[in-house]
């Protein structure tokens, strides 16, 4: 078995700074630290954990908590950029349940989880206020909450340039399909009238229609909505993009072509949009960036606990221009 000691060895370092190295920690420089964790690569190093816990008092498990996993494509990339982060940099994760008799609290325990990431799940639930008592490091995605890391894009700003763009595109008459009440829907809503009120145009009456994120039904209901009204909109977009499939359909069905008769955009910039045909505009919020950061945060509460503070670390997303947006 590949000790510590045997690397130090190879790369000329005292244990100290290998350790140091492995761990993340301060007193090395990137240069030297990325040579070291090389070396233990590829001298086959795996850390003795049993050892470490007893040392630090701290395990390498991180706890997620989420619902709805594998079918919701947005957080399954979300997912993915966690646990590549977390792997890069020693760690695993554990799914929290609430079953078997044990809260997520006692689920967090019983697994020796060092800190916890909420990416989706009933946060005031009690059953998650004990973790919050404890005082174990925890961050959110998307929501949040005083006193707590929170990982997100700036959806207000986001939705604010897509109106921006489309209005670049020659839209004038752009409606808002929104997704289920939330922080998120709010921040949205707000960045869509800020965009209109920025570039000068009015919301008509009907022009905000609500429905379900990733709700096909719900979104093509919503557009038979839009396309009732006295003057249809030139540009719709949805709540994400599995809902422009919806809307797409009931366009369809009316007789009508996107983007020659009706632009459309959407929101998320999952990989399935880079599958359709149009192309889907859309607004890529780096769901990947999104985990891999909050695997970041939650390692920096975990190893630097009374240095660590608490913020809001925004993920910078970025318009996708595709085929369903025809300037006018």
């Amino acid at each position: 078995m590949v000790t510590i000691k045997m690397v130090a060895e190879r790369c000329g370092l005292s244990i100290a700074a290998v350790s140091r190295a492995l761990n993340n920690r301060s007193g090395i420089s990137a240069e030297r630290a990325e040579y070291v964790r090389q070396v233990a690569r590829e001298m086959g190093y795996q850390p003795n954990e049993a050892a470490r816990l007893l040392k630090t008092k701290c395990s390498n498990n991180i706890g997620i908590l989420y619902h709805n996993l594998l079918t919701h494509e947005f957080f399954s990339e979300v997912l993915e950029g966690i646990q590549l982060e977390a792997a890069e940099n020693g760690y695993e994760i554990t799914f929290l349940q609430n079953s078997g008799g044990l809260t997520y609290f006692e689920h967090c325990q019983r697994r020796q989880c060092a800190g916890v990431i909420l990416v989706q799940g009933p946060f005031n639930h009690d059953s998650v206020q004990p973790m919050k008592d404890s005082g174990m490091p925890l961050v959110f995605i998307e929501d949040m909450h005083p006193g707590y890391t929170v990982v997100r894009n700036d959806n207000v700003q986001a939705m604010e340039d897509m109106v921006r763009y489309l209005h670049g595109m020659g839209h004038r008459r752009i409606a808002l399909i929104c997704g289920d009440p939330c922080q998120v829907t709010d921040q949205r809503i707000e960045g869509f009238r800020r965009g209109c009120q920025a570039c000068g145009i009015e919301i008509p009456q009907g022009y905000l229609q609500a429905a379900n994120y990733r709700g096909v039904e719900s979104s093509a209901e919503a557009v038979k909505r839009l396309l009732a009204l006295p003057e249809r909109p030139t540009c719709i977009i949805f709540p994400d993009d599995i809902c422009f499939l919806g809307g797409r359909d009931e366009l369809t069905h009316h007789g009508l072509r996107v983007p020659e008769d009706v632009s459309c955009a959407g929101f998320g910039g999952i990989r399935v949009v880079k599958l359709m045909r149009p192309r889907l505009t859309t607004y890529d919020q780096d769901a990947s960036g999104i985990g891999r950061t909050a695997a970041r945060e939650i390692i920096k509460a975990i190893e630097n606990p009374k240095r660590y503070k608490p913020h809001a670390a925004l993920v910078e997303g970025h318009i996708e221009p595709g085929d369903t947006v025809r300037p006018l």
